[in-house]
């Protein structure tokens, strides 16, 4: 059954390549290393790698205390990440650096998975979260490469999806040597597509594990006095279309009451800088971007972070957050971020990809969900306007990620206990 799959891939791979060309004409990157898609590497071959792979930003950033967990604990072991997107690919080099070797992921086609494992020869495979690629798993198992699917997460709707396909999707999950879940709801979704009990554990989620860089707080203290001032700084993370002109509008209600708000918006793909900027423009208002240096002043209304990377430091130099890809059907971004960094945490309706985390964190009443704009504007104007809620908020957020970690050792043992029996 597999080859009517790769069949299928071969027949589309055509228009999957027209895609990356188009998505170019905004986003140059796409087009950047477009041999790496088929397994063509100009680097040196490698041997013997621990092999990682984060299908694009917000799977990069739970990765990353993970490899460094590894890299502590195994200094000499060299270490390969793969991503699928640039913004992905962007985010490890910038964390990581040299330290690993970083190339996109091939496409699930025979020929392009063959020379990637030629190339690398991994001797163990580590996947975030929900990717599932029927020739890449059968690679493993044919190379014998233990393969774990880590902080594995799937959804309702994709569970449903994959149990249209059990020829597929029945075989790929037989390939996994452990997958260790999210939550528990996470590990009956895996059985119900076909996993088998003794393939899973419920190992919690690595996302509360962040690692909170040392100096980040005063980083972000740094940032609030050179570049921010005095004023209270509402940061709205990670936005997609169409939530910056919903944002910018909801600021220009604020603004008559509130003549000391600043508003931030960081959003979630480098491409859509530029339209951001032109969006801010439109609404007749004045704007910095990070990229220019400048520094506010008391007649800016938007920062506009418009560099990779700094969302953490700009958390830490804000009043307030609300957490995008929550006002538009796109599936909600991590809450835990700007929790674990001593802020007031607010988000919308639309957080399928963190369902539990949703549920957990508003019993534990450490976050504000605001299902509409006017849920936003009553909920910032209660936190503006009552500094001990806001404190009690920031409270709750912090005890919240620290009774919920634990995630990351678990892991880590498991890939260490792998290792091992390959040494004997």
């Amino acid at each position: 059954m597999r080859t009517i799959y790769s069949a299928a891939f071969y027949l589309l791979l055509p228009f999957v390549l027209l895609r990356l060309l188009w998505r170019s004409i905004k986003a140059p990157e796409y087009r950047r290393r477009l041999g790496e898609r088929l397994g063509w590497y100009s680097n040196k071959d490698s041997n013997s790698v621990v092999w990682f792979h984060a299908v694009s930003v917000g799977e990069a950033e739970a990765l990353f205390s993970l490899v460094k967990r590894i890299q502590q604990l195994y200094p000499s072991q060299p270490l390969l990440i793969t991503t699928m997107t640039p913004t992905g690919s962007a985010r490890v080099v910038a964390a990581l650096g040299d330290t690993v070797e970083h190339v996109y992921l091939p496409y699930d086609i025979p020929f392009a998975i063959q020379r990637f494992f030629a190339h690398f020869k991994p001797r163990l495979a580590v996947i975030m979260e929900t990717e599932l690629w029927p020739n890449l798993f059968a690679a493993c198992a044919e190379a014998d490469v233990p393969l774990y699917v880590v902080n594995a997460r799937l959804s309702e709707k994709s569970a449903v999806r994959y149990q249209k396909i059990p020829w597929i999707i029945g075989p790929t999950l037989q390939t996994i040597t452990r997958i260790l879940t999210q939550s528990r709801q996470d590990a009956e979704r895996f059985k119900a597509i076909g996993a088998l009990e003794s393939q899973i554990e419920n190992t919690g989620n690595i996302k509360f594990d962040m690692e909170i860089a040392q100096g980040l707080r005063e980083e972000g203290r740094q940032i609030r006095s050179t570049v921010l001032g005095s004023r209270f700084v509402w940061i709205i993370a990670s936005t997609h279309k169409p939530e910056e002109d919903l944002f910018l509008s909801l600021y220009q209600q604020l603004k008559p009451d509130y003549p000391e708000l600043l508003l931030i918006l960081v959003p979630r793909h480098p491409q859509r800088f530029s339209e951001v900027q032109k969006l801010i423009e439109l609404h007749d208002l004045k704007s910095v971007t990070r990229s220019s240096g400048s520094v506010c002043t008391s007649c800016t209304d938007v920062f506009l972070v418009d560099r990779m990377g700094e969302l953490k430091p700009f958390y830490a130099a804000s009043d307030l957050a609300f957490v995008g890809g929550s006002m538009a059907p796109v599936g909600g971004h991590n809450i835990l971020e700007p929790a674990a960094l001593g802020v007031p945490v607010m988000f919308g309706p639309f957080m399928a990809n963190f369902r539990e985390i949703e549920q957990k964190v508003l019993e534990a009443g450490a976050a504000i969900q605001c299902q509409d704009a006017q849920a936003i504007i009553d909920n910032f104007i209660k936190l503006k306007n009552d500094e001990p809620l806001r404190r009690q908020l920031i409270n709750e957020g912090l005890s919240f990620v620290g009774r919920n970690q634990g995630a990351l050792e678990k892991i880590v043992q498991h890939l260490s206990d792998s290792m091992a029996r390959q040494s004997h």
